[in-house]
């Protein structure tokens, strides 16, 4: 109930900010904001029960993508949109799934358990660099010299923030972790690429409910196992929290705000903003974990936020 009572209530304030005073662009880059916000806190999420022994990552995936299937049919039932998928968009949509659900979220979970959190952070950063290749290659977007430059900004904030920080944690298997990571990246590239079309036909709501369920068929073969033997009776409120978080925050609501982003300003502008994640995990540390702001902090952030702004800026003109 309270997820509804939430989901309604953004709603309605994006919807009141539509309508007095943004338009749908502004809307857009709002709601990227809040996409990577959403996966800052759900790479911390992940490592507080992975690190823990309190689910295995494949099992967590059955977890966070069955609940979403969950909530996007009774999204449906209380709203229906009845839309058929013409057959020729049919395979564009499996291949969504495959590379925007199943592979990708499956080699995330699991590459993140595996190695450090600061290796995950750095070689996702690949992700805005493949996107702005492809979509110039396969959707001729323009390549121009304030879209490189954001490109480079953004790296560099990005680098200062990561490389700054304390290398901990509790890796197992660095390099194959690496390696899963580096095949996330590539998938999900992928799946940012081809979704696109789908949202400019269809209504972004259905495609994303048909997107997670056919995910769903995907992997429960390789996580069903993992997920029957999660340990529900030693979590705490804090471990049920981060499931939360993870499930509807950082998988629900993410993915809906993030094809938002893409229907309305394009796969190469919306995936700059993932530069922003890692000013967010620091903020997000500095407030729950009591870290200080230090000056490397504050530069990355201005270098990470010029960065969107340039390749915004480059996107506008063209």
């Amino acid at each position: 109930m309270a997820f509804f009572i939430a989901l309604f209530l953004l709603t309605r304030f994006f919807g009141q900010l539509k309508k007095n005073f943004l338009n749908k662009r502004s809307i857009a880059h709002i709601a990227l904001i809040f996409t990577n916000i959403f996966f800052a806190i759900n790479l911390s999420a992940v490592k507080h029960l992975t690190n823990n022994d309190l689910v295995q990552a494949f099992g967590l995936n059955v977890v966070r993508i069955g609940v979403s299937v969950i909530l996007f049919w009774i999204l449906f039932l209380i709203k229906p949109v009845r839309i058929k998928i013409d057959k020729a968009d049919r395979m564009r949509l499996f291949l969504c799934a495959l590379f925007g659900i199943a592979i990708n979220q499956l080699m995330f979970i699991k590459g993140l358990s595996l190695s450090y959190s600061i290796h995950a952070a750095l070689l996702l950063l690949i992700t805005p660099i493949l996107i702005v290749i492809i979509a110039a290659w396969i959707l001729k977007e323009r390549l121009g010299i304030l879209k490189v430059t954001g490109l480079a900004l953004g790296i560099s904030g990005a680098l200062v923030l990561i490389l700054a920080k304390d290398n901990s944690g509790n890796g197992t298997n660095v390099l194959l972790g690496n390696l899963f990571i580096i095949i996330n990246a590539i998938c999900y590239t992928i799946y940012f690429i081809i979704v696109k079309p789908l949202m400019v036909k269809y209504n972004a709501i259905v495609v994303l409910r048909w997107i997670f369920t056919i995910g769903l068929v995907l992997v429960l073969p390789f996580g069903w196992v993992e997920f029957s033997e999660i340990p529900w009776r030693h979590y705490t409120a804090i471990d049920f929290t981060a499931m939360g978080l993870i499930v509807i925050t950082g998988t629900f609501l993410a993915y809906l705000f993030n094809l938002y982003g893409i229907k309305i300003l394009g796969p190469s502008v919306a995936g700059f903003y993932i530069y922003t994640q890692p000013v967010f995990a620091a903020l997000i540390a500095m407030f729950f974990l009591n870290e200080q702001l230090e000056m490397y902090k504050i530069v990355a952030a201005v270098l990470i936020f010029s960065g969107v702004y340039l390749a915004n800026k480059q996107f506008k003109d063209d």
